[in-house]
C-alpha cells in the first residue's frame, strides 16, 4: 500500500557541514525524494571583482589567493598570465617551469581534499580524508619552503615568481614524487572497489555528456561525462605543450566517475612534475616590473585548466595603474549550474553525495 505524502520544502544550509561553505539548497521533497531544487548563492558577499577597481594590478594579486583558497597557486597563475598577456610581459624559462611545478602540486592538494571530503560526505568519518591530508601536508611543507606560506601563497609575480627554489626543495620534492604512487595505490585498495562506495556512487547523480556541455561544465565534472577537454591540451598555455600526459575521462558521468577522474589525475600531475623537474633550466626567475606599472588600454581574456575546471580572467585596462574591470570565470560557480539536473529524482541522502562530487569552493562562487 502506497503511503500518501505531502510535498515539503526543506532547506539544506546555508550553514551546514555538508554544503562545503555558506551554500543553501532549497529542496522540494516528496517523502525523501527530491522533486525540485533551487540552489541559492550569495551568502558570502566577497566583492573581490569590485575591489580590483580600487587597487593596483599588483595589490589585487593577493586577493586571487582567496578565491578558491585550496587552489591559490593556480589562481595566482591565471591572473598574472592575463596581465602579462595584456602588457606584453615576458617570463623567464626557469620561472615557467617553476610555475608548472607549483600548479600541479596545487592540483594534487585540491584533488586530495576533494576526494577525502567526498568520502566524508558518504559517511566514512574522516579515515580516507586523514590519509589524504597527510600527503597534502607534505606538499604544503614544500610550498612553505619556497614562499613561507601554507595556504595563501601570493607566490606568482608579473614576469615570473617571487623567489627561486631553495636548495632543499628539489630533494624534498623528489622524495614526495617517489612516495606518492604507493599512497595512491593505498587509496585504491581502500576505496575503489568498496561495496558501499560502489552502491552509493555508481549510476548516482548522472550528468550526461549533452547536459555537461550545455551547462558549460569544466574540469573533472566535464571529463567524467566523457568529454575529452583539458585546456592544457586543447589550448596549451605556459609550457604545457612540452609535457607528455594523458587526460582521464569517464563514461557514465556519475559520482563514481567524478571520483575516478580525480584519482587518475593525481598520477598525471605527478608525471608532469617529474618532467618539469628533469627539464628545469638554470637562470633568473623574474623579469622585474614597476610596482605601479600601467598596461596599455585594452582588454584580454586568459584561462588555465584550474583544479576544478576552466579558470579565466577577463581584464580591462584604461591605461591607468588600476584595472578598469576584472571578471573571473570561476569553475565552481559554472559547475553548480548543473546541480539541479543531477539531483532531481534522488533522495536527500544522495543529494549530499552528488553535491560533494562536484567539488566547489564558495570563495570563488560568491566573488
Amino acid at each position: 500500500m502506497a503511503v500518501k505524502t505531502e510535498p515539503l520544502f526543506l532547506n539544506l544550509g546555508p550553514v551546514h557541514p555538508s554544503t562545503h561553505g555558506v551554500f543553501r539548497m532549497r529542496a522540494l521533497v516528496d517523502g525523501e525524494v527530491i522533486t525540485d531544487i533551487e540552489p541559492v548563492f550569495g551568502y558570502l558577499h566577497r566583492g573581490i571583482e569590485k575591489l580590483a577597481e580600487s587597487k593596483s594590478y599588483r595589490q589585487f594579486l593577493p586577493l586571487t589567493d582567496r578565491l578558491d583558497y585550496v587552489s591559490s597557486m593556480n589562481n595566482n597563475m591565471a591572473y598574472v598570465m592575463a596581465v602579462e598577456k595584456l602588457a606584453g610581459i615576458e617570463v623567464p624559462q626557469r620561472a615557467e617551469y617553476i610555475r608548472v611545478i607549483m600548479a600541479e602540486l596545487q592540483r594534487i592538494i585540491a584533488h586530495l581534499l576533494a576526494i577525502g571530503s567526498f568520502f566524508n560526505d558518504m559517511g566514512t568519518f574522516f579515515t580516507p580524508f586523514f590519509y589524504m591530508f597527510i600527503q597534502k601536508e607534505k606538499i604544503t611543507d614544500l610550498f612553505e619552503m619556497v614562499c613561507g606560506q601554507r595556504l595563501l601563497y601570493n607566490y606568482m609575480r608579473f614576469g615570473g615568481v617571487s623567489h627561486d627554489l631553495p636548495p632543499e626543495f628539489i630533494p624534498a620534492l623528489t622524495r614526495f614524487l617517489d612516495e606518492m604512487p604507493a599512497e595512491i595505490k593505498k587509496y585504491e585498495r581502500l576505496l575503489a572497489e568498496n561495496e558501499i562506495v560502489l552502491a552509493r556512487s555508481k549510476n548516482v547523480g548522472v550528468l550526461t555528456r549533452e547536459m555537461a556541455v550545455n551547462a558549460s561544465a569544466a574540469g573533472p565534472v566535464l571529463r567524467a561525462s566523457g568529454v575529452d577537454w583539458d585546456i592544457r591540451k586543447v589550448d596549451p598555455y605556459s609550457i604545457y605543450d612540452r609535457f607528455d600526459f594523458d587526460v582521464p575521462t569517464g563514461a557514465n558521468g556519475d559520482c563514481y566517475d567524478r571520483y575516478r577522474v580525480r584519482v587518475e589525475e593525481l598520477t598525471q600531475s605527478l608525471n608532469i612534475i617529474r618532467q618539469a623537474v628533469n627539464g628545469l633550466p638554470k637562470g633568473k626567475v623574474l623579469n622585474p616590473v614597476p610596482l605601479r606599472f600601467r598596461p596599455p588600454a585594452g582588454e584580454v581574456y586568459s584561462h588555465i585548466e584550474g583544479n576544478k575546471g576552466e579558470l579565466g580572467f577577463h581584464v580591462i585596462s584604461d591605461g591607468s595603474d588600476k584595472p578598469y574591470r576584472i571578471h573571473v570565470r570561476a569553475p565552481s560557480f559554472i559547475n553548480l549550474t548543473a546541480l539541479k539536473n543531477m539531483l532531481i529524482g534522488w533522495k536527500l541522502a544522495d543529494a549530499i553525495i552528488i553535491f560533494g562530487s562536484i567539488d566547489i569552493c564558495l570563495g570563488e562562487v560568491d566573488r
